[in-house]
């Protein structure tokens, strides 16, 4: 028989003792290097994250369709082109929609993507309901030179441009509409102006808050472009109508409900049950509530 002893030093000898403490230091400084190592390319892709962020915001915000200088426009609607020389030299380019009899204007500022050659038609709707409508292209969009290479270079060509329609239409006819990306500069023009009402579908209430909302681990100050409706809005002086769909799946429905806590006494949040970003001009409902508004 193997005695008690014997057995006692078998077991230790095929047992593991524990680590020494010269064998757990190694462990651990191997694992400190790992993790120093994770972290520093964790961390350099995340400031590269920062820097495209930072150098690429036009090609990340705009998406213009670029039209030849030649390009014809087929619109159903009788129609006039337009063209705005800004102070650097850069043309700009519109089209002015035409209603018999127009009781009034809307100075439209559409959205981030494409041209007036997608966005005109539109204007049937607010034609036929008997306004005239102008829509610009922003610079590098459509027909207009240039490109896009601040917020206060957009804001100055868009007060330009109405600077002339005011001049055409008389300010006291005109109804500002802002869509999407055009909401901000539409409640910046407004709120330096007097025209007769603003209206503005599927706003933010800034872009930084967008960006918080959509991309929180990238710092706000990287954006360029704030447009801080939130800000503009409590300077107009005109009427506000704001439309946004409960649904809309690019811009949140709550930043319609925060810039609501803004208004003054008369301004409207419209809720479009159901309403996604896109096609709002073309829905019932809104259409039927845009006549309630314009006829108040």
């Amino acid at each position: 028989m193997i005695s008690q002893a014997t057995s006692l030093a078998f077991f230790i000898a095929v047992v593991p003792t524990s680590p020494s403490y010269e064998y757990l230091e190694a462990m651990n400084a191997r694992t400190k290097k790992l993790l120093t190592r994770m972290i520093m390319i964790i961390g350099s892709f995340y400031v590269l994250i920062c820097l495209l962020a930072f150098f690429l915001q036009e090609k990340l915000i705009f998406f213009p369709e670029k039209l030849a200088a030649e390009h014809v426009y087929r619109f159903s609607i009788p129609h006039e082109e337009l063209n705005f020389s800004m102070k650097d030299g850069v043309r700009l380019n519109g089209v002015l929609f035409k209603a018999d009899s127009a009781r009034g204007t809307i100075f439209y500022l559409h959205g981030n993507a494409g041209s007036i050659d997608g966005w005109g038609e539109l204007a049937s709707f607010y034609v036929q309901e008997g306004f005239n409508v102008f829509m610009l292209d922003y610079r590098g969009y459509g027909k207009s030179g240039g490109s896009i290479s601040s917020q206060q270079q957009l804001f100055d060509d868009v007060q330009a441009v109405y600077e002339d329609i005011r001049r055409r239409a008389g300010e006291d006819s005109l109804i500002i509409l802002g869509y999407s990306i055009g909401t901000g500069p539409a409640s910046w023009l407004a709120s330096r102006n007097n025209a007769r009402m603003l209206i503005l579908q599927a706003p933010y209430y800034s872009l930084t808050d967008m960006m918080g909302h959509n991309y929180p681990i990238l710092p706000r100050f990287l954006l360029k472009y704030k447009f801080t409706t939130n800000k503009f809005l409590p300077l107009c002086k005109m009427p506000v109508v704001i439309f946004h769909g409960d649904a809309d799946e690019v811009i949140y429905y709550g930043s319609a409900q925060k810039l609501s806590r803004l208004f003054k006494e008369k301004d409207t949040l419209i809720t479009l049950q159901g309403g996604s970003h896109n096609g709002m001009s073309e829905r019932e409902d809104y259409q039927h509530a845009f006549r309630q508004v314009v006829n108040r």
